[in-house]
């Protein structure tokens, strides 16, 4: 088939890298002129996904319409806040369009699924997501993910698409779920990332991961999700991996904040998006709409957003209330 990936990223290039192994055409769409003239001369995209080469027929693209011209599916890989400006550019489009953005929209309280419904409706969406770094992925190293979608029909094609012996892709009519799964365990990570910044052990990260999946879980399911998806490979699989890899720029954000570091200096000096930021500001916010209780988002939202002291945070969360194990 041909695939229009939409992000010159990490996540867009090893996800194109994917299709490509899997026998589809790949037209790979950026925004910064320079990057993709780059990414067409070297066939390397060293700034996001160092020492894979590109498939020699990949064609690139900067311009977005033309990069839809002739494409039978599009794949998102946009950060979080670029991406209703692309979702709208998408209305009408008629075949699958795959979100793999993991983030949550601060003023609606949307997935990014949820942005494609309410900017370009009647779009057949699908979601993938799961414990997948890029540059894994990229190198061909085995990968489980899922792919969501309300539709069977889609979602099978999604299946299809991406399936191969070493990227696994199971199916959910869950997508609601599977989309909160990728985007709150980011918010959990920075968390992690604190707790390494201050020298904690593994004790206190295990502790930390557990209690941010129950977390997950009650605002999931308070947004219409299923708790079981939560237990998951984009829930449990895809917080443990972001919690406790060195690869991760989540945790490797929080472990920088932990460290005292300025917040506007760690996301400057980031080549890729570091979606768990906006996303701990827009969990907080569902958070508070919906009345579920979510400490640890709290905190992390507290010590990103209201400039609360890290070891304030962290004596707050641990300082809480004795209670029954939910």
């Amino acid at each position: 088939m041909k695939v229009t990936v939409l992000g010159a990223g990490a996540w867009g290039t090893a996800l194109g890298l994917v299709l490509s192994r899997n026998g589809h055409s790949v037209r790979l769409w950026g925004h910064r002129p320079e990057h993709v003239a780059e990414l067409a001369r070297t066939r390397f995209n060293e700034r996001f996904l160092p020492g894979i080469a590109l498939p020699p027929d990949w064609t690139f693209e900067t311009d977005f319409g033309a990069s839809l011209i002739g494409a039978e599916v599009v794949v998102v890989a946009v950060p979080s806040k670029a991406f209703r400006e692309a979702a709208t550019r998408l209305k009408g489009f008629p075949g699958p369009v795959v979100s793999v953005t993991k983030g949550i929209e601060f003023a609606t309280g949307l997935t990014m699924t949820g942005v494609l419904d309410a900017v370009a409706p009647g779009l057949r969406v699908a979601a993938v997501s799961g414990p997948s770094l890029a540059l894994e992925v990229g190198r061909g190293i085995p990968t489980a993910v899922v792919a969501a979608s309300r539709d069977e029909v889609v979602l099978r094609a999604v299946q299809d698409l991406f399936h191969r012996p070493e990227f696994r892709v199971y199916r959910s009519s869950d997508l609601i779920g599977v989309e909160l799964g990728g985007a709150l365990k980011n918010v959990i990570a920075i968390a992690a990332g604190v707790c390494d910044g201050l020298g904690y052990g593994d004790n206190a990260k295990a502790a930390l991961v557990t209690r941010g999946k129950t977390e997950m879980m009650r605002l999931g399911v308070a947004c219409g999700a299923r708790a079981e998806t939560f237990a998951g490979l984009s829930g449990l699989g895809d917080l443990v991996l972001t919690c406790f890899s060195k690869l991760s720029r989540n945790r490797g954000f929080g472990e920088n904040v932990g460290r005292g570091r300025p917040v506007a200096e760690i996301l400057a000096g980031s080549v890729s998006a570091v979606e768990g930021y906006p996303t701990a500001q827009s969990a907080w916010a569902l958070a508070r709409r919906l009345q579920v209780d979510a400490p640890i988002t709290s905190e992390v939202h507290a010590m990103l957003y209201e400039g609360k002291d890290v070891k304030s945070a962290v004596h707050d969360l641990l300082s809480r209330d004795s209670k029954a194990e939910d």
